[in-house]
């Protein structure tokens, strides 16, 4: 008999299908030779797997390029039952997808429109509200928010707890000229008053001014209350104590034209206007003249006007007691009667008439004046 063959061991599980032969082992095709660790390695082989228990795979990248390499076969169950070929079919059918370009990754910061600049809104601040507890707290006089007894200016409003009553009215400007430099400060706020240099000079030129008016003024006062007595003071006549003229007309003296008599007249005797020629009456005493009232022509008829010539300027010399001597020129009107103008001198001693011009002059003609009467003060008035 012959001698039986030695049976063949099957595949380790996990080996690939195929032939796996030696160049030594051509006789045996079923056998498989193990290799020698210290030999040299045995060649790669893409479809060997290791024995490891069963774990799925995966998917691929549809974008991987090692997507479209073929996998090697998945292990087998851990069972230890042999891999359907159906499933080991299925599973080496790979789809294989259209390569596409990679997408554009995200920004970090979504784009937006511009948008148009919003203005600054003012910040809302939160006043300080009311103290609780506070019953006998002060109420503020200008928001009525009640503070604390010691506190001077108030937690809401800041504004000073004693009122109106710290801030004084508006002082008379004679007190502001005094104090120009010490001004209250202008709150928080309110944009104080530009001070330049050429409002500084019209203050000064301002306070010249009024400086100058009240001297003035001052000085004036006198003659002022003075003025003001004789404005309202009754008149009485006042009658001269001499009379005296340049030359005078035979029958016709320088008395008669102070005599309060308007039918008797003085006249110089001079034909045509008797310019130059003069009168004058005399007080023995200082007076005080308001008023004088002239009468021209021969009488305060009209039908004597053309007599004479009759005066139209007339100059006056007044001689007070202290020697000084005052002018004063007088224009009368050419009609008949009385004649009042107004004459306010103090402390007269003497008057002098002098004739300037004359209405209706001739070679057979001269001035004549009928009457001059004196007016001042009356005694009644206590002055």
């Amino acid at each position: 008999m012959g001698t039986a063959p030695e049976p063949r061991p099957l595949p380790a599980q996990g080996a690939a299908p195929g032939p796996d032969r030696s160049e030594e082992d051509d006789t045996l095709p079923g056998l498989r030779i193990i290799p020698d660790p210290a030999a040299a390695p045995p060649p790669h082989n893409p479809y060997h797997q290791p024995d490891a228990p069963y774990a799925p795979q995966a998917a691929p990248f549809a974008g991987d390029p090692a997507a479209t390499v073929p996998q090697p076969p998945a292990a087998q169950f851990p069972d230890g039952a042999p891999e359907d070929p159906a499933e080991r079919a299925r599973r080496l059918l790979i789809p294989v997808s259209d390569p596409q370009a990679p997408a554009a990754p995200e920004p970090a910061v979504a784009p937006v429109l511009p948008g148009r600049p919003a203005p600054q809104r003012p910040q809302a601040v939160r006043a300080p509200g009311e103290d609780l507890g506070l019953g006998g707290g002060l109420p503020c006089p200008w928001c009525g928010t009640r503070n604390r007894p010691e506190r001077h200016y108030c937690t809401r409003c800041a504004m000073p707890m004693a009122g109106d009553r710290q801030s004084p009215g508006r002082l008379p400007w004679w007190r502001r000229l005094a104090r120009a430099g010490d001004r209250e400060a202008p709150w928080a706020g309110d944009r104080p008053r530009l001070r330049r240099a050429f409002d500084r000079v019209l203050t000064w030129v301002g306070a010249a001014i009024v400086v100058t008016l009240l001297i003035v003024a001052a000085v004036n006062i006198p003659s002022g209350v003075q003025a003001t007595r004789d404005h309202f003071a009754k008149r009485a006549p006042v009658a001269p104590d001499s009379y005296r003229a340049s030359r005078s007309y035979p029958g016709h003296k320088p008395d008669l034209v102070f005599d309060k008599i308007n039918n008797t007249w003085w006249g110089p005797g001079v034909a045509d206007s008797g310019q130059g020629q003069w009168v004058e009456a005399h007080f023995n005493e200082p007076t005080r003249l308001l008023n004088i009232i002239i009468t021209p022509g021969q009488s305060t008829r009209a039908d004597q006007l053309s007599k004479s010539a009759l005066p139209h300027r007339v100059q006056a010399l007044i001689t007070t007691a202290d020697g000084k001597t005052t002018t004063r020129d007088l224009v009368l009107d050419q009609g008949p009667g009385p004649q009042p103008r107004a004459f306010r001198f103090g402390k007269v001693i003497a008057v002098r008439f002098t004739i300037e011009s004359a209405y209706q002059p001739g070679p057979d003609k001269q001035v004549s004046i009928a009457e001059i009467e004196f007016l001042g003060p009356s005694h009644s008035n206590g002055t």
